[in-house]
């Protein structure tokens, strides 16, 4: 098979999103099943914009873990370094819908999920330190063997570019007694670019105001960190520039997954080497439409439709 241009590592999952909106999970009667988890969603954005993605992860041995599969199969992802763990069952997630603003998240990931038992034993360091772009998350670190797997992986990229750290924190994930923000400073430290929203800036840096947190996280050693404001849009800093990108204005059904649609979507215009300015447009689109929709991995965009998205908002 030919070398991704794009391996993401971490947490993947079958979403059971509510076909009716607006209602608790008592009142559900029915769901939609698709693919799920973070750094599985940006590797198939990635994908449905026309990139060689991989995904590192694991899955249960279970139908659940065979559905993963498949799915990624359609989706044109590198499914060769996903795993199966005998022992635990693939992670599902529910959630209720409450559109514009409210969108409750359910992870059953107990007693453990299968890809926080991603060991450094399963890593191919060669493939992940010459692939183009590597892309971890926050969950990641959250819990062992994946802790001491994800620091590994970034440490085989030697902080080469373009190595993402992706706060990506779920406070419940997290084991009491953890700490987050000493594992996140470890990570930043090793990648070459951080994404956050402004809840996990805080958790790494101790501040919400998007440009010391940016300048803080550079401090540790990243050279672009992006901060995701939601409705306020999106500020980024380098060493030698800094800008803000307006929000796209869109109808919103479901705020899951618009994340993982801006990661991709930057993942494809650092690729390209576009301008900044440009690649955050793009994300900032990417995750517009994403929102406008009601599943995460079905839903990510194409780049003729990014692109109209962008050019709909300059011409405005």
């Amino acid at each position: 098979m030919p070398s991704p241009e794009v391996i993401t590592m971490g947490r993947v999952g079958v979403d059971l999103y509510p076909e009716q909106i607006g209602v608790t999970l008592a009142e559900v009667r029915t769901f939609a099943k698709s693919l799920g988890g973070s750094a599985t969603n940006v590797a198939v954005a990635c994908a449905r914009l026309g990139r060689r993605a991989a995904v590192i992860t694991k899955v249960g041995d279970d139908g659940f873990g065979v559905y993963v599969r498949r799915a990624l199969a359609e989706f044109g992802v590198d499914a060769r370094w996903v795993g199966t763990d005998a022992a635990l069952p693939t992670p599902l997630v529910f959630c209720e819908i409450f559109p514009p603003d409210r969108f409750p998240v359910y992870f059953y990931r107990e007693p453990k999920a299968p890809d926080m038992n991603i060991a450094r034993d399963d890593l191919d360091l060669g493939a992940i330190a010459a692939a183009p772009l590597f892309w971890t998350t926050g969950t990641g670190l959250s819990d062992e063997p994946s802790r001491t797997a994800t620091l590994a992986a970034l440490d085989a990229r030697r902080r080469r570019d373009i190595t993402i750290h992706d706060l990506d924190h779920r406070h419940h994930l997290w084991r009491s007694g953890d700490d987050p923000r000493r594992w996140a400073r470890e990570a930043v430290k090793r990648a070459t670019v951080i994404v956050g929203n402004t809840d996990e800036v805080e958790m790494a840096t101790t501040t919400r105001d998007p440009r010391a947190a940016a300048a803080a996280l550079l401090d540790l050693g990243a050279k672009l960190a992006i901060v995701k404001r939601g409705g306020a849009g999106v500020y980024a800093r380098t060493a030698d520039e800094e800008l803000s990108v307006a929000a796209v204005e869109i109808p919103v059904l479901n705020g899951l997954g618009a994340g993982d649609a801006f990661g991709g979507a930057l993942c494809h215009g650092l690729l390209a080497g576009w301008p900044l300015r440009r690649t955050l447009e793009a994300a900032n689109a990417a995750g517009a439409i994403v929102a406008s929709r009601l599943a995460c991995a079905d839903a990510m965009p194409t780049l003729a439709e990014i692109e109209t998205i962008v050019a709909r908002k300059i011409s405005a």
